[in-house]
């Protein structure tokens, strides 16, 4: 009998603000200077708020928002603080 596995999607275990905020700061943390794993973490709050009524409250058009947040998006600083905005997160700064 062969084992089925499905995907893991974080979008499906961010229910409330406060795992969203635990979840991106944890993102912070361990991203490597890239911005790779910010930019895949707030594509995966976006999905698990609805994309579609971020890209409406950040202002984007949501084909705009799926590419800036997707694998191999480039997002602009501007547009990720209208996410961040949308999503009713705040950027914080604490000396390293």
């Amino acid at each position: 009998m062969a084992e089925q596995f499905t995907r893991f999607d974080a979008a499906e275990f961010l229910k409330t603000p406060e795992e969203m905020a635990a979840y991106l700061d944890a993102c912070f943390e361990e991203d490597a200077g890239d911005g790779a794993l910010i930019r895949a973490a707030l594509n995966d709050i976006a999905r698990a708020q609805g994309m579609t009524q971020v890209a409406r409250d950040a202002g984007l058009g949501r084909e705009s928002l799926y590419k800036a947040l997707g694998s191999t998006g480039n997002p602009e600083f501007t547009t990720i603080m209208k996410v961040m905005k949308a999503l009713g997160l705040k950027l914080h700064a604490t000396a390293a």
